[in-house]
């Protein structure tokens, strides 16, 4: 072997490595969920995101599907995002009794059997990068019903909602890979991804999110909802 494909050969371990480093995050996520913490796990699991949103980039980059064609990189994703957007979400679900009493095995089942489904379709996604159907998000449903403090019965509903549009054909935006308004939905992203922090870190530390606040939530709510407002315009014009 010489020195070049050694070298390749490396580079592409440590792209896997790096995708790897997802389930870790996923195990402190469930940790931080044992000890009572839901904002430690909200945080692993956002550093569990970015890690999934880099890997795919890197890994096309350096081509490491034809340097270690051996290992399949896109079933290693495949297995720590069911860990991290549905597993552990199902289980804060479960945990913290964000759904109506006697409901919490139910609403994690639903969270779990859908996003098998998600995760083997494969024609989740469109031609134009936007995902078909709900795309088992479950760590995004659930930030929401933390920070905004939403009631065991909404909750409820919006689990089994979220469950339902798994199997329709509703659009979903990728926020990195859908070309339209990419330069725009990149920036909001970061911004949106920053304010969450803040107010994760925030809310951990006892704070009322409405009353001190106020400014970062509706924030954070308006570009949640210029997210689904796109998502809405590409499922009812078949365009963006």
């Amino acid at each position: 072997m010489n020195h070049t494909l050694r070298s390749e050969k490396l580079v592409a371990a440590g792209v896997h490595s790096f995708t790897s480093l997802g389930v870790v995050l996923g195990f402190m996520a469930l940790r931080s969920i044992l000890h009572s913490d839901p904002s430690g796990a909200l945080l692993w699991l956002g550093v569990a995101m970015v890690v999934d949103g880099l890997d795919g980039p890197m890994a096309r980059h350096f081509r490491i599907s034809e340097k270690l064609p051996h290992v399949d990189g896109a079933v290693l994703d495949k297995v720590i995002d069911y860990l991290t957007y549905a597993l552990i979400p199902a289980i804060f679900l479960y945990y913290f009794e964000l759904i109506p009493a006697g409901w919490g095995i139910a609403a994690a089942a639903v969270v779990l059997m859908t996003s098998l489904y998600s995760f083997a379709n494969r024609e989740l996604k469109t031609r134009d990068n936007f995902f078909d159907g709900f795309p088992a998000t479950w760590n995004l449903v659930i930030l929401g019903f933390y920070l905004l403090g939403s009631g065991p019965v909404l909750n409820g509903v919006v689990v089994v909602l979220c469950g339902v549009l798994t199997f329709f054909p509703v659009k979903f935006i990728h926020p990195f890979r859908v070309k339209s308004m990419r330069p725009v939905t990149i920036v909001m992203t970061i911004m949106w991804a920053l304010v969450t922090v803040h107010l994760i870190t925030r809310r951990g530390a006892g704070t009322d999110l409405f009353q001190e606040e106020p400014a970062a939530l509706l924030f954070f709510s308006i570009v949640s909802c210029y997210f689904i407002v796109l998502s809405i315009i590409r499922s009812v014009r078949g365009r963006l």
